[in-house]
């Protein structure tokens, strides 16, 4: 049996497979060793019923999150996943290389992660090219559900939200200025925080000034990330997956076709298209 793993920073899909066919498919909490240690990650498992129940069938496991850039992130997930699957082989890639292969399979094109957080790369057919992308919630993350959650965070806070959003706002949450901020600088998990508020922009993702929010995300990513891939591989198909892409996929196909950018394809939880790869090879 094999066990497929696509980890955002919220939520981590899993699809137990034996010979090509789907055992079990389901999710767990997000897996990051940004966010999340070595006993952390075993507690996680440990909890799973499907896990514990097909632990010692699973021979091969493939695991594909964000945080896996150096060595030592590597290391914590892999030490986790060894100590729990002790009779399967651990194999851990970061979250852009497992979208490359759902969406390029073995040729060559820019891949785009719009969900939690974002990032982009150039794959080659066989591997990423290294950037300087990346720099998660604090730095970066443009156009992601934690860059919505926190512009919407923000005006509400500002008093610079619409009237009828504001009101939209306070009747969903039950939030005062004292908890979230405490939520952000002083709970665990704070990305996680703020990219719950995903729900309310979809909930009103046709207010214009939700609908302008998310296509200056897109503006901002595609400027600062697609563009320049693009200008050093020019005539590269371009490729989109995560919950924020599909779910603002007219916005984001609007923006696109403003900075002469065709968009190949976009998917949602690229797990799929994975699972099938990996077992062609």
């Amino acid at each position: 049996m094999v066990a497929v793993v696509y980890s955002g920073s919220n939520f981590a899909n899993w699809k137990l497979a034996q010979k090509q066919h789907v055992v079990r498919s389901f999710k767990t909490n997000g897996i990051s060793p940004f966010a999340s240690d070595e006993k952390s990650i075993l507690f996680l498992l440990n909890k799973n019923i499907h896990l514990i129940h097909h632990a010692e069938e699973i021979k091969k496991i493939y695991f594909f999150g964000p945080g896996i850039a150096s060595p030592k992130h590597k290391q914590i997930v892999y030490n986790a996943f060894s100590q729990f699957f002790k009779f399967g082989k651990v194999i851990v890639k970061d979250d852009i290389y497992a979208a490359a292969l759902a969406t390029c399979q073995d040729k060559p094109g820019i891949v785009c992660i719009l969900g939690s957080g974002s990032n982009a790369a150039y794959f080659d057919g066989k591997k990423i090219k290294p950037n300087n992308f990346g720099l998660g919630y604090v730095l970066a993350d443009e156009g992601s559900a934690n860059w919505i959650g926190t512009k919407i965070v923000k005006a509400y806070l500002n008093q610079t939200l619409p009237e009828e959003l504001e009101k939209k706002f306070t009747d969903k949450f039950d939030f005062d200025r004292k908890q979230i901020l405490d939520k952000v600088y002083k709970q665990p998990q704070p990305a996680a925080f703020l990219s719950s508020f995903r729900g309310f922009a979809k909930d009103n993702m046709k207010e214009p000034y939700i609908a302008e929010l998310v296509k200056t995300g897109f503006r901002k990513f595609l400027s600062l990330y697609t563009v320049p891939l693009l200008q050093e591989n020019p005539g590269t198909p371009v490729y989109f997956v995560g919950t924020i892409a599909a779910t603002y996929q007219e916005y984001l196909h609007q923006t696109a076709s403003e900075q002469n950018i065709y968009i190949a394809n976009i998917i949602k939880e690229p797990i799929n298209n994975l699972l099938t790869h990996l077992n062609k090879n």
